[in-house]
């Protein structure tokens, strides 16, 4: 069954922007730990490494806005081996607020904007 998700309770930040009791369920969402943050500072519910884009499509990616639209192709073709994954968010997504928190400096390229949408399809 899938799970319908208010787009209001699927919220994204960056982890170097300080945590906030509105932010509800805060998961990680890429595969390396944000540099300089300090698990304190991160307060995180989870760490969903896996979720994120494989090591291989991130370094191939590199933030290059030009790379951007095939970035999000193969990013959603990655996703697509993680089903139990995505219920899991969006089961907690469908009565509370879940941010997706993330380390990349570019808010609108970036994997926690591909894997919202793709919660939110």
């Amino acid at each position: 069954m899938i799970t319908s998700v208010p787009s209001a309770n699927l919220r994204l930040k960056r982890a170097y922007e300080p945590a906030e009791p509105g932010d509800g369920v805060r998961i990680l969402v890429d595969r390396l730990w944000p540099r300089g943050v300090s698990k304190e500072e991160a307060a995180l519910d989870d760490w969903m490494k896996d979720i994120a884009p494989s090591t291989e499509l991130r370094q191939w990616f590199g933030h290059d806005p030009g790379r951007w639209a095939e970035f999000q192709r193969r990013y959603r073709a990655e996703l697509r081996q993680h089903g139990p994954d995505l219920d899991r968010i969006r089961d907690l997504a469908a009565t509370q607020t879940v941010t997706l928190v993330y380390a990349a400096r570019d808010e609108e390229h970036n994997d926690a904007v591909v894997l919202r949408d793709v919660l939110l399809a």
